[in-house]
């Protein structure tokens, strides 16, 4: 994905976008004669110089990093060793969760089987995945997706990086802290190497779609949408269930041929083994538990239909 510079998104007052964004007139301010170098970054000149660099416009990035939605940035602590607990997803083995998985498949049993039949995914696994992601769509999230994903882009900032350092390796003894360091400086890199392709995917939507990038709202890990996707996999594996012409991670058919396009890509086929469905999901979500909650809810719905 290219950005000419006379390609800039220009969203209209009230238009809703086909990605289901709510764009605003405001978007169309454009800022000119500024470097990022000597410009008022807010703490995200880091950032804000790869993406350059990865050829965003100048005034691209000025635009979104200026903008009141993308709060200024200060420091980002994070961990070394981090992983999901499995009681994050004791609740979907509940009888209360297991009917509501259930009534997701026949609300929306007209998507889910469509996309079965043109991906060979079972339409269970999918609406499981809607069930655990959001509700069945009950709850995307409401934060600013640029915001969350430029955030943890910037962990590999080189302040940022030296302060996490200092961080873990206070009372700790200090033969301990190379190899602290080692670790928190290849957490960092994995952070950056991780979120900002996310980022950059982000400004892709906003050209491709010309639409205001920080109008993509989802939850507070960066994803959104049924499915929850991260902007690249909307890019990679969004797909138009309802034959309208569009992508809608909003609208269910086209968030469920999406999320069974995105699991056939990763090697579902029917008749696969159990171990191979178990690393399909992964791809999804790297938590054994979480695996573990899909395939349950999604045998409890096949259960129910049999």
């Amino acid at each position: 994905m290219t950005f000419p510079e006379s390609r800039f998104p220009r969203p209209s007052r009230g238009l809703r976008h086909p990605a289901g964004i709510l764009l605003t007139t405001a978007w169309i301010t454009v800022v000119t004669g500024v470097s990022v170098a000597t410009a008022d970054t807010r703490g995200w000149t880091y950032l804000m110089d790869k993406l350059q660099r990865d050829g965003v416009p100048r005034e691209y990035v000025l635009r979104v990093f200026r903008d009141p939605r993308m709060r200024a940035h200060g420091q980002l602590d994070f961990g070394l060793y981090p992983g999901e607990s499995s009681r994050l997803y004791r609740g979907f083995r509940s009888r209360s969760s297991i009917a509501r998985a259930r009534r997701c498949r026949v609300r929306y049993a007209g998507a889910f089987e469509s996309a079965a039949r043109r991906f060979k995914v079972p339409a269970s696994v999918v609406a499981s995945i809607f069930h655990v992601e959001t509700s069945c769509g009950e709850n995307k999230g409401k934060d600013t997706v640029l915001y969350r994903l430029a955030r943890l882009a910037m962990a590999n900032e080189p302040k940022n990086v030296e302060r996490n350092v200092r961080r873990h390796q206070k009372g700790e003894p200090r033969e301990r802290w190379p190899r602290i360091e080692a670790r928190t400086r290849e957490r960092g890199v994995y952070l950056e190497q991780t979120f900002y392709p996310e980022v950059l995917a982000g400004f892709q939507i906003g050209t491709k779609l010309r639409i205001d990038p920080l109008g993509i709202v989802g939850s507070k890990a960066g994803a959104f949408g049924i499915p929850q996707f991260l902007p690249s996999s909307y890019l990679r594996f969004g797909v138009d269930g309802n034959g309208d012409g569009r992508v809608s991670l909003h609208d269910p058919a086209d968030a469920a041929h999406s999320a069974a396009h995105y699991l056939a890509q990763h090697g579902w086929r029917p008749g696969i083994s159990t171990a191979d469905k178990r690393q399909v999901i992964w791809s999804y979500n790297r938590s054994d538990a979480y695996i573990d909650t899909i395939l349950f809810l999604a045998d409890q719905i096949e259960r129910r239909r049999n």
